[in-house]
C-alpha cells in the first residue's frame, strides 16, 4: 500500500510537470547506473520544481537533502520522510544545529551503501542567473563519511543540467541533461582530504558547465543575457549556447524589438487569461503578492495550478450542470482543457 500510494502521487505530479510546462526534454538518462549508489548533482534554478522534474525522470527513487527550516511539525516530518526527504541544517538555521548534520551524513552513507540514491544540490542555494556557482563541500563530505565507513562502496556522480528557457514564467519550457557518471571512489585519497574535496567539486562543476548554460562570472552578466534574448538562442541547448557566449562576447546587445509573432503571441495570451479569468484573479490577486522570491515562482505557481485548477473545474462543471444540462457542462470543461493545452503547448511563450 506504501509503494503504491508513492506511484501515485509520482505519477499525478509528473502528469501535471508535464501540463505545466509546454516542453520537458529529457537526454542522457542512459548514463544512470540502475544497480548502483548514486548521487545526483544538479544545478539549482528553481526551488522544489528542480527537485520534482528529476524525481519522476531519473529512473530511481532518490533520498532528497532539504532544508531543515521545513519539518515543523509532526504531520510534515511524517509526510516529508515518507517521500525520503532529510533534513540539512545551515548556518542560518542556527550555529547549534549543525551537529546535527553529522547524524544525516551517516544516513547518507548508510543509504548509499545499500546502493541507493541521493540527490542534492551541490551549489548549496538556489538562483535564477544562467551560471553554474561555486560548489559547496558539503556533498564531498558525505562522500568522504561514506568512503570512511563502508571503504569497499563505490559511487556513482551524476552532474544534472536544469535548462529553463525562463524559469519564472508560465509556460516554460525546460530541458534536464544527466551527465555522464563519475566514480568518486576514484578520486577519494584517503591520506589528503582537500584533495579529495577539490577533485570531486572540480570534476562536478566542469560538467555542469557542459550540461547547462553558464556565464563565466568575468563577463558582464546582464548584458550577455540581454544578447543571448536578443539573438532568440534555445536556452533548451546549453552545448549552443555556451558556443554562442564565447563567440558573443565584445558583441553589445540590443533587445528593444517587438516582433509581430510576440504581439501576436500577447493576443493569444489574453484569450487565455479569459477562459481562466477566475484563476489568473486569484493567482495574481492572492498567491503571487506572497512568493517569497523569483526563484519559487515556479514552485507556487504549479502547486497553485495543480490544487486548485481541478477545483476550479469542478466547480464550474456543477454550476453549468445546473444553469444548463450535465452535457453541455461535460463539454464545456473537455472544450476548455482541451483549448488550455492547447495554449500551453502551443499558442503561449
Amino acid at each position: 500500500m506504501s509503494g503504491f500510494i508513492y506511484s501515485m502521487v509520482k505519477s499525478v505530479i509528473k502528469t501535471g510537470l508535464y501540463g505545466y510546462h509546454k516542453k520537458i526534454v529529457v537526454s542522457g538518462l542512459e548514463h544512470i547506473p540502475k544497480d548502483k549508489p548514486v548521487m545526483f548533482l544538479p544545478n539549482h534554478q528553481s526551488a522544489l520544481i528542480d527537485v520534482l522534474l528529476i524525481a519522476t525522470d531519473c529512473n530511481r527513487k532518490p533520498y532528497f537533502l532539504t532544508r531543515s527550516d521545513v519539518f515543523k511539525g509532526k504531520l510534515l516530518k511524517g509526510i516529508f520522510s515518507y517521500f525520503q526527504m532529510l533534513p540539512i541544517y545551515r548556518m542560518r538555521d542556527g550555529r547549534d544545529t549543525l551537529s546535527n548534520n553529522d547524524a544525516i551524513f551517516n544516513s547518507c552513507a548508510d543509504i548509499l551503501s545499500r546502493g541507493e540514491a541521493l540527490l542534492l544540490f551541490p551549489e548549496a542555494n538556489h538562483n535564477l542567473r544562467r551560471r553554474v556557482r561555486p560548489l559547496s563541500k558539503g556533498f564531498t563530505r558525505i562522500l568522504i563519511r561514506t568512503f570512511e565507513l563502508y571503504p569497499d562502496v563505490d559511487i556513482m556522480l551524476i552532474p544534472v543540467g536544469l535548462n529553463y528557457k525562463h524559469a519564472d514564467q508560465f509556460p516554460d519550457q525546460v530541458a534536464i541533461n544527466y551527465g555522464k557518471a563519475i566514480s568518486a571512489k576514484s578520486m577519494y585519497v584517503a591520506n589528503d582530504l582537500n584533495m579529495t574535496s577539490r577533485n570531486l567539486k572540480n570534476a562536478v562543476s566542469l560538467q555542469l558547465k557542459q550540461l547547462t548554460t553558464h556565464i563565466p562570472i568575468e563577463q558582464d552578466y546582464d548584458t550577455m543575457v540581454n544578447l543571448l534574448n536578443t539573438k532568440n538562442v534555445d536556452f533548451l541547448n546549453p552545448t549552443e549556447v555556451n558556443n554562442k557566449i564565447r563567440h558573443y562576447t565584445n558583441e553589445v546587445s540590443n533587445s528593444s524589438d517587438l516582433t509581430n509573432a510576440a504581439k501576436g503571441k500577447s493576443v493569444l495570451r489574453s484569450v487565455f487569461n479569459v477562459l481562466n479569468f477566475p484563476m489568473i484573479i486569484m493567482w495574481h490577486k492572492w498567491l503571487m503578492p506572497k512568493v517569497p522570491e523569483k526563484e519559487f515562482m515556479g514552485t507556487f505557481r504549479f502547486a497553485f495550478i495543480l490544487l486548485v485548477y481541478p477545483l476550479y473545474l469542478l466547480l464550474l462543471f456543477v454550476g453549468l450542470s445546473m444553469a444548463l444540462s450535465i452535457k453541455v457542462a461535460l463539454t464545456a470543461l473537455v472544450v476548455l482543457v482541451l483549448l488550455n493545452l492547447w495554449f500551453v503547448k502551443k499558442g503561449l511563450n
